[in-house]
C-alpha cells in the first residue's frame, strides 16, 4: 500500500504517574521465588524491563486518552472542531459500550460530523487506526483526524500475582512472565493531508501488512472461563502466553513482514535510517533486529523503563526518540507493529 497525500502531524502522550519496579513486584512474588528456589533479579534478566508505570486505581482509560488528544491538537495547531475522524485503539477500553472514542471525543469537542469510533487488534490497534485514517485521507473524504489510545496494566499484573502465589509453580510462573511486563500509558497521533497552515507533518509513505492467524492461541487475555458470560457471577481477568512460541512465530511473521515491506516500499535494509517497533522486551527486540538486519544503534526503545503499553508503546516510543533528537528531519524511518493473533504491520514515513 502506498500514500501520497497523508502526513503524521503530531504525536501527544501522557505517561502514568506511578512509577513500579521489577524488584517491586518480585518483593511481593517473594513466596514463590522461596519455593522454586529462584534468585530475585530473574524478571529484569529475562526481560530486560526495569520499571514500568501504572495509573492511580480507578482511573478511566479516557481520561489519559484526552490528556494525549490535547496535547496532539496543541503540537498540530489543528482545532478538535476540524478533525473528520476520531479513533480509539486500546485494547483496555472504558466499557463494552459505548465506544471509548465517544468520551475522548466529547471532551475534545468535535464537529457533530466528525466519525467517532473504536478499533481494536490486540497490540497493533494504534497502527490499524492510523490506516484506517490515512485511507479516509488518501481519498479525500477528510482533511485531518485522530488516532488515540490508552492502556492500563495494574489490573491484569494485580490478578497475575494473586495467581502466581496461590500456583507457585515454574509452568504457572513462564506462562505469566509476559503479563509481568505490562506498562500503562496513553497516546495520540494526528494525521492530515498537508493543507493546514504551519504543520509540518512527516510524510507516510506506504506500509505492509502479513499475518498467521493461526497461531491466535499463543497469547490471551480474556475472562477465566469464556466463552458463556451467563454467570452469577463475574468472570475474573486472566492472560496467558506461550512466551517461547510468540518468540518464535513473531519472529517468523516480522522477518516475512520485513521483506514484503521492502519490496513494495522499493527500498533496501541500507535505505531505513531508524527503526521504532513495538516494545515487548530485550530479548524479542534483539532477535527482531538480528532478523531483519538492523543494527541496534538504529532503533530507539523504551520497553526498560515503561514496559510493554500494548498499543500506546509504538506510538509513544517515537514521541520520546524524537523529543531526544533520536529522529532527525529527512530521515527514512520505520514503524513497526505486531499484535497477538498474530498480525504484523509495518509503515515507511520520510521524517
Amino acid at each position: 500500500m502506498r500514500y501520497e497525500r497523508v502526513f503524521l502531524d503530531a504525536i501527544g502522550y501522557q505517561l502514568a504517574p506511578i512509577t513500579v519496579t521489577s524488584d517491586e513486584l518480585e518483593e511481593r512474588l517473594a513466596p514463590l521465588y522461596e519455593t522454586l528456589h529462584m534468585q530475585p533479579g530473574q524478571l529484569e534478566a529475562l526481560t530486560g524491563i526495569a520499571e514500568r508505570r501504572w495509573w492511580e486505581p480507578n482511573t478511566p482509560l479516557a481520561t489519559g486518552a484526552i490528556a494525549a488528544g490535547r496535547k496532539a491538537l496543541a503540537q498540530s495547531g489543528i482545532e478538535s472542531t476540524q478533525l473528520g475522524a476520531l479513533v480509539y485503539t486500546g485494547v483496555c477500553r472504558d466499557n463494552f459500550e459505548p465506544a471509548t472514542a465517544c468520551a475522548v471525543a466529547g471532551e475534545l469537542g468535535v464537529a457533530p460530523g466528525t466519525a467517532v469510533y473504536d478499533i481494536s487488534n490486540a497490540c497493533l490497534g494504534l497502527i490499524n487506526g492510523i490506516l484506517d485514517v490515512a485511507n479516509r485521507i488518501e481519498l479525500g473524504q477528510i482533511r485531518a483526524g485522530m488516532v488515540v489510545t490508552a492502556e492500563t496494566s495494574r489490573e491484569i499484573i494485580e490478578v497475575t500475582l494473586g495467581r502466581l502465589l496461590a500456583d507457585p509453580t515454574m509452568e504457572n510462573y513462564t506462562r505469566c512472565l509476559a503479563t509481568l511486563t505490562g506498562g500503562s500509558g496513553a497516546a495520540a497521533v494526528v494525521l492530515t493531508d498537508g493543507s493546514f497552515a504551519n504543520t509540518q507533518g512527516h510524510r507516510l509513505r506506504g506500509g505492509m501488512v502479513q499475518t498467521a492467524p493461526e497461531h491466535h492461541e499463543l497469547c490471551r487475555w480474556g475472562l477465566a472461563g469464556a466463552p458463556t458470560l451467563h454467570r452469577e457471577q463475574a468472570l475474573p481477568m486472566e492472560m496467558d502466553t506461550d512466551a517461547v512460541g510468540v518468540m518464535r512465530f513473531g519472529v517468523e511473521l516480522g522477518g516475512r513482514t520485513w521483506d514484503a515491506f521492502l519490496a513494495e516500499m522499493e527500498w533496501t535494509t541500507a535505505d531505513v535510517d531508524r527503526t521504532i517497533c513495538h516494545q515487548v522486551g530485550g530479548a524479542h527486540r534483539d532477535t527482531v533486529l538480528a532478523r531483519i538486519g538492523i543494527a541496534a544503534e538504529r532503533d530507539f526503545s523504551t520497553y526498560s523503563f515503561l514496559g510493554n503499553i500494548g498499543t500506546v508503546s509504538l506510538p509513544i516510543t517515537a514521541a520520546i526518540a524524537e523529543e531526544r533528537e533520536a529522529l532527525q528531519r529527512g530521515e527514512t524511518v520505520a514503524f513497526l507493529g505486531i499484535g497477538s493473533g498474530l498480525n504484523c504491520l509495518m509503515l515507511g514515513f520520510d521524517w
